[in-house]
């Protein structure tokens, strides 16, 4: 991994406006755990980037293992949102639709799986796991974390842009540079929709990403219909009856969606 290259690749955006610090290390047991410490012991600040080659203790979502061998994209980022931290899901469906916009943009079809997976060819490529800190109501601090399968192996349910074989659609050319540089891109432009005056229009791009959109599902037994997502980042599902449909929200990790296809 290029560290020059990466920081090259960033400049190219004018619009980010962020004074990145690049940290790349072989090995680390979280990179979200690393950028803690730097924030805690250097003070470091906003535009803090750590990324490892390889993992021994990433997480994800409800504190799930995270494999994380060599290969892979590893990457936690630190922002300063500002946002009131009764929105700190809606953070998530902004960074997770914009590293996936970043990514449709070079060739990529991903999809967004519910809240926060990346999703090509209905497997699993990547997930973010978002740390908040919270002062007088407000999110001042986040570090975001994310994982992306490049070259690294993976299991039945996922997916890489370097495959080993030749049936699957192979992104060679992209390079691990690259899809660092779109992943970091991504964040910000995403984070940066979560405003007042754009978030509607957010939801809307969301749910033109969202993979299980108008699909059917089993809630509790009685089968539903994912509509979409709420402001507030719930999974949106509809319950017909014998006259109306009833719709009922979800917030993140009270209800997951599987991944068949």
């Amino acid at each position: 991994m290029d560290r020059q290259k990466i920081l090259d690749l960033l400049a190219e955006d004018r619009s980010l406006d962020v004074d990145f610090n690049l940290h790349i290390f072989d090995n680390l047991p979280s990179t979200n755990d690393k950028i803690s410490q730097l924030i805690d012991r250097e003070n470091a600040k906003s535009g803090t980037i750590v990324i490892a080659k390889a993992q021994t203790a990433g997480r994800g979502q409800q504190g799930k293992k995270w494999e994380s061998e060599p290969g892979g994209l590893y990457l936690s980022l630190a922002i300063s949102p500002d946002l009131p931290a009764t929105n700190v899901h809606q953070l998530t469906v902004g960074i997770v639709w914009g590293i996936a916009h970043q990514l449709r943009q070079k060739d990529i079809p991903v999809s967004i799986k519910w809240p926060n997976d990346l999703m090509l060819s209905d497997r699993k490529l990547g997930g973010i796991l978002t740390q908040t800190k919270v002062s007088q109501g407000k999110i001042y601090q986040a570090i975001v974390g994310v994982g992306i399968n490049y070259a690294n192996p993976v299991g039945a349910n996922a997916i890489n842009l370097v495959p080993n074989n030749d049936d699957r659609p192979n992104y060679r050319n992209f390079s691990i540079e690259m899809l660092t540089s779109c992943t970091i891109r991504g964040i910000i432009s995403g984070y940066k929709r979560c405003t007042p005056a754009t978030i509607d229009s957010l939801l809307l791009d969301y749910l033109e990403l969202l993979h299980a959109r108008g699909r059917s599902t089993i809630v509790n037994g009685k089968l539903g219909t994912v509509l979409g997502i709420s402001p507030q980042g719930e999974l949106r599902i509809g319950f017909a009856n014998t006259t109306e449909v009833i719709e009922t929200y979800f917030a993140p990790g009270t209800f997951t969606l599987g991944y068949e296809g």
